[in-house]
């Protein structure tokens, strides 16, 4: 990756950065806000400084709540900066969550707060409310104002690139604008015409497939509009950074070559020594629930409590992972479970749903045959029926995991073209592993099984 692509994918992030701190800062702004009004309409001024100085404290706390939730909902994502019913859906179940926690923590620690407020924290909800979501609709009206999205040309005849374009039209606040598209192969003669054209609709940025770069005529063609200012980004950079998954179809063997690190032995050690922490606590916090799911399982149906099943793991080594028994015994049946599957039983309906069968894996974990983040490891036989799937080998260089990006970005696979999409985001794992996006599956993960678990 050259400088300039660098630097373009930095300013890029760097956007999204200051997207996402702006949010913060405003809800940071209106909570305090609201909290200021919501006492002023209940005591007016004469009483006002008494009681701002009484609730202060125990809303600030509060307010940390707040914060996290909003967070675990995405609501800090630029994908919720536009005006429509998802907006409203998610900001309005976020908003009854945070009331529901803070009457809980409010009577809890009454001690702590010396309060409990009740029309208080309603008329503060309900203000908070309508100000976080206009605030993100007077912000997404602020970004893709004129001047503030990048107008962009792109240079291929790829198939993504509809599916690119057809994105940024409807979500124009990621800040970036398809102003011109080539498919044709860049010419010498036309040079005059395409710097005039990058001229004239003030062109900022240049997405172009990798293979043109590669091309020596068309690499001097482009070159020639650098001094212009031009940022050249790569379409599966592009891509990666859109949809924080890998665009396998477009990608060759050099890409791999170039972009994927077998090794990275700091990381690795940082994380098993983590993977070894918490699975530890996560054991200690889970031993009642354990002991209970496991008396549930052996009286109400007959076999064994752990199901044992052979998996893949790093470097395509098989080893045995551990589970509670969720189907009934002696069933055999597809390679895949269907939603309403007869072979599982009543406890295991709901095991499967609630994923608790997955907690003996914390045992797996422990003996570092997987890690608290990484792939799913898959069953022998799917491992390989899905080999066929180019690329797939790529995910078991590393080892696999409890909970993983792939499967909080997408739904378990049925069949080998949802198993292709899903290896795009274990791809992308497997490229930009690092311990702070552990933590982040890590809150994902956390908002998936308590917020958004369907």
């Amino acid at each position: 990756m050259s400088t300039k692509e660098l630097n373009a994918i930095i300013i890029l992030m760097f956007s999204k950065k200051l997207k996402i701190t702006l949010i913060f800062l405003g809800d940071i702004a209106i909570l305090y806000g609201s909290l200021t009004l919501t006492l002023l309409i209940r005591y007016g001024q004469a009483n006002f400084y008494d009681s701002f100085g009484a609730h202060l404290k125990p809303f600030s706390v509060i307010f940390i709540l707040w914060i996290l939730i909003l967070y675990l909902s995405d609501l800090y994502s630029d994908k919720f900066l536009k005006n429509n019913l998802e907006t409203a859906r998610i900001f309005s179940i976020s908003i009854a969550i945070n009331i529901f926690l803070s009457v809980a923590a409010f009577y809890a620690f009454e001690p702590f707060f010396q309060l409990t407020p009740k029309t208080n924290l309603l008329i503060f909800s309900l203000i908070f409310g309508v100000g976080g979501y206009f605030w993100r609709i007077i912000l997404s009206k602020f970004f893709i104002a004129k001047g503030i999205q990048k107008q962009v040309l792109i240079i291929g005849a790829s198939p993504i690139i509809s599916f690119i374009i057809e994105h940024l039209k409807n979500n124009p606040q990621t800040g970036y604008n398809i102003k011109l598209w080539i498919k044709e192969p860049l010419s010498e003669k036309k040079f005059p015409e395409l710097s005039a054209n990058i001229i004239d609709n003030k062109i900022e940025t240049i997405i172009t497939e990798s293979h043109i770069k590669k091309d020596s005529s068309a690499a001097k063609i482009i070159y020639r509009l650098l001094p212009l200012g031009i940022q050249i980004i790569d379409l599966a950079d592009f891509y990666e950074l859109l949809f924080q998954k890998v665009p396998l179809k477009e990608l060759e063997e050099t890409w791999f070559i170039e972009q994927i690190t077998t090794s990275r032995k700091l990381y690795e050690i940082a994380k098993r020594f983590l993977d070894i922490v918490l699975s530890l606590i996560l054991n200690i916090i889970f031993l009642p629930l354990t002991i209970g799911i496991a008396f549930l399982i052996k009286f109400t149906s007959s076999g064994p409590i752990i199901y044992k099943q052979e998996r893949i793991g790093k470097n395509d080594k098989p080893f045995i992972l551990y589970k509670f028994r969720t189907m009934k015994i002696n069933h055999s049946g597809p390679l895949w479970t269907a939603e309403k599957d007869v072979r599982l039983t009543f406890v295991g309906k709901i095991l499967r749903y609630t994923h608790l069968d997955e907690i003996p894996q914390l045992y797996n974990i422990l003996k570092g045959s997987i890690s608290l983040i990484g792939p799913r490891p898959e069953r022998s036989e799917l491992a390989k029926h899905y080999s066929q799937l180019p690329y797939y080998e790529i995910r078991h260089i590393i080892k696999p995991g409890l909970t993983g990006w792939a499967q909080l970005n997408y739904k378990p696979s049925s069949s080998l073209e949802e198993a292709q999409e899903k290896l795009q985001y274990d791809i992308y794992y497997v490229k930009n592993r690092s311990l702070f996006l552990d933590f982040l599956i890590i809150l994902k993960t956390i908002k998936y099984i308590f917020i958004s678990h369907q």
